[in-house]
């Protein structure tokens, strides 16, 4: 199970690869993978996940130059956090299959989101709206009281449409508003507040060690989706014992 879990994860982290590469520019998302040099076709042995990128020194097969090391990174993240996600199927079996099925696309969803922030600073409304109608339905089936996913969604949306409306368009920008409706319907109330809580300070974490490092400078842009990606895949996978551990701290 473990095998099949990470194999699978590869896989599907190859397919987010595509997307990642490709939605930012419009780009259709059928057709064989291409070099993203000099646009020579890649054949199948060549787009194997990892192993290609090991195999031909992380450098195109026919104009050898360097090839991103994003590819096998988002291709060893999804795999490894499937396997995270996958701990109820592998504790409780065909019970936990629909649950397992729900993380495993939002973890999708938050890892395209999350790499095309950090490249191209946009989040983009073809893969926040139609997954954030798709956390609904799911959360729904499963049995999620709607009052908990209204709340989160609310929540969500209109921490971010408030900053936006007060500082005009100057602190974020209006994608963060779609994102955070995702994040909302994906994670209910309280997990909404554990995603925020996380992003902010991982990007403070971040931004203080790349204002140490010369990187950035007071006022440079930081890709805000991508810490809130980061906060709602930790949220959704360590959500429940983060907010056990801290009721246990305030003595509820």
């Amino acid at each position: 199970m473990v095998a099949i879990v990470a194999v699978s994860g590869l896989a599907v982290g190859s397919f987010l690869n595509v997307l990642i590469a490709r939605l930012p520019l419009g780009e259709r998302l059928t057709g064989r993978s291409r070099c993203p040099h000099c646009r020579a076709q890649i054949v199948w042995w060549q787009n194997i996940p990892v192993f290609s990128y090991l195999l031909l020194l992380g450098k195109c097969a026919h104009c050898r130059r360097r090839i991103s090391w994003q590819y096998p990174a988002v291709e060893i993240a999804t795999a490894g956090l499937f396997l995270l996600a996958a701990q109820p199927l592998l504790n409780r079996g065909a019970d936990a299959v629909l649950t397992v099925a729900r993380d495993w696309i939002f973890i999708a969803v938050l890892l395209v989101v999350f790499a095309i922030d950090w490249r191209h600073y946009v989040i983009l409304d073809s893969v926040t709206l139609p997954a954030a109608g798709l956390a609904l339905a799911f959360n729904l089936w499963l049995g999620q009281p709607w009052e908990e996913l209204l709340l989160g969604g609310i929540l969500g949306a209109g921490f971010f449409l408030a900053q936006y409306v007060i500082s005009r368009g100057r602190w974020i920008g209006d994608g963060d508003i779609r994102l955070g409706l995702l994040l909302g319907l994906m994670l209910g109330w309280p997990g909404m507040i554990v995603a925020l809580l996380l992003s902010y300070f991982v990007g403070a974490a971040v931004g203080v060690t790349l204002l140490a490092m010369g990187l950035k400078r007071l006022g440079s842009k930081l890709p805000l989706g991508t810490f809130l990606a980061a906060g709602g895949i930790t949220a959704l996978l360590y959500g429940e014992p983060i907010i056990a551990w801290y009721v246990r701290q305030i003595g509820w």
